[in-house]
């Protein structure tokens, strides 16, 4: 191996560590979120979702996980299956088909299981103050293990959707829209809070305890996101690549904007107020709908599209209400509904993409995720539950799942 090549190898395994590190923090951006936008008495419960269901993730996709999803495959719909992550750090074994990306494998596994962990805290949010612990935890373990790295061993592991054409550069669908679908799947079983939705179709607002909270957290996702695609473009290490990072960058960064902007002008219109949390939402929803093709837009058309996002995620958590579908954080909406507007705003911009093959991707993703989550979500309700009690869920999950109150000292319970 010579000089520049060793150069190269460094350079992209480190960009590529550091990418992988912004993403696992969106863990942190996830946790502050989701733990702003439930009650108080529902704090501590969704804080140890969130720091479990990322081991899991890690230790699952180590396991089995990544080999599935980066497997030769029986064929381009059936993956192989072997087990553990081996440690061959050589540069030929990272080589590129077209000979010019060179990175550690470790690296590569590093970046990949952060994906992972991120599709499974979609699912935290949209379950939360009414979820068994173990019963939550025990769907993390298939999730990561077989469910997410199947469909993503047809798409980014080379399967039958790569070789259709389907383009998600990042995972507006591979990541966001799978971890929708099996939320999807988990709140059609669990049912809806007690007292969200009256007997006559009154829809009751159950307002988070902590604004401040939900907006550090949603912050520490628009931060993490630079990594999460900006480290999809691979490498650094050559003047088009640096410059497609660059371009990827901002590209996030607009897009994240003018979901905001988007949002909080719709909340405005129709409630007469500026919604925070709309805010909020319409920042994720402008980041999930760049996500599939943040490279091929201008400055201004990836502003433009994230703003398409942050107006369909008002309209969706709106009409997911009406649909006595009950998702605390809005998750469904933002990742799944704005990720499948992401997935067709790439044939905008990327000539190379065809809305046919766009459109096969989100029926084959959806379908396999929400259908075989339908199902797990079945068995683990039939064997343990998941949902607690109707006095457990009055007086919150902290207590009755982890034994102790995220803010004692402000709840009547710890008298």
């Amino acid at each position: 191996m010579n000089e520049l090549l060793e150069v190269q190898y460094a350079l992209d395994t480190f960009y590529f560590l550091i990418a992988g590190a912004f993403v696992m923090w969106m863990a942190a951006g996830f946790s502050m979120l989701e733990a702003g936008m439930v009650r108080s008495k529902n704090t501590a419960e969704i804080l140890t979702k969130n720091i479990s269901l990322f081991a899991i993730a890690c230790i699952m996709y180590m396991l089995v996980g990544y080999n599935i999803m980066y497997s030769d495959g029986i064929n381009s719909v059936i993956p192989g299956l072997s087990f553990l992550v081996g440690g061959d750090n050589t540069v030929e074994g990272m080589l590129a088909s077209d000979g010019d990306i060179y990175y550690s494998d470790m690296a590569d596994f590093f970046f990949q299981v952060v994906f992972v962990a991120t599709a499974m805290s979609i699912v935290s949010g949209a379950v939360a103050e009414r979820m068994k612990l173990w019963a939550f935890l025990a769907f993390a373990v298939v999730m990561t293990a077989v469910i997410y790295p199947v469909q993503g061993f047809w798409t980014w592991g080379g399967g039958f959707l790569d070789e259709l054409g389907f383009s998600d550069f990042a995972g507006s669908g591979i990541v966001h829209m799978a971890g929708a679908a099996a939320a999807l799947a988990g709140v059609l079983l669990l049912g809806a809070r007690k007292g969200k939705y009256g007997k006559n179709g009154e829809i009751n607002a159950i307002p988070g305890a902590n604004m401040p909270l939900a907006t550090l957290g949603t912050f520490i996702l628009w931060m993490g996101w630079f990594g999460f695609n900006g480290g999809s473009e691979l490498k650094v290490s050559d003047l088009e690549s640096a410059n497609n990072v660059a371009q990827v960058f901002v590209n996030t960064n607009m897009a994240a904007a003018g979901g905001v902007i988007v949002a909080l002008i719709a909340s405005r219109l129709m409630f007469g107020k500026a919604d925070l949390t709309m805010a909020l939402n319409g920042a994720l929803a402008g980041l999930v709908a760049i996500t599939a093709e943040p490279l091929t837009p201008t400055a201004l058309s990836a502003t433009m599209i994230g703003g398409v996002g942050g107006l369909i995620v008002v309209f969706a958590i709106l009409t997911m209400d009406k649909l006595r579908i009950d998702d605390p954080v809005g998750a469904i909406s933002v990742h799944g509904v704005v990720g499948i507007w992401g997935l067709l705003a790439v044939t905008l911009t990327n000539p190379e993409a065809t809305i046919v093959a766009q459109l096969i991707g989100i029926v084959t993703i959806f379908t396999w995720v929400f259908g075989v989550s339908l199902l797990v979500w079945f068995i683990i309700k039939t064997v343990m539950g998941i949902r607690v009690t109707e006095e457990e869920e009055y007086n919150g999950v902290d207590l009755t799942e982890c034994g102790l109150e995220a803010y004692p000292e402000f709840t009547s319970s710890s008298k």
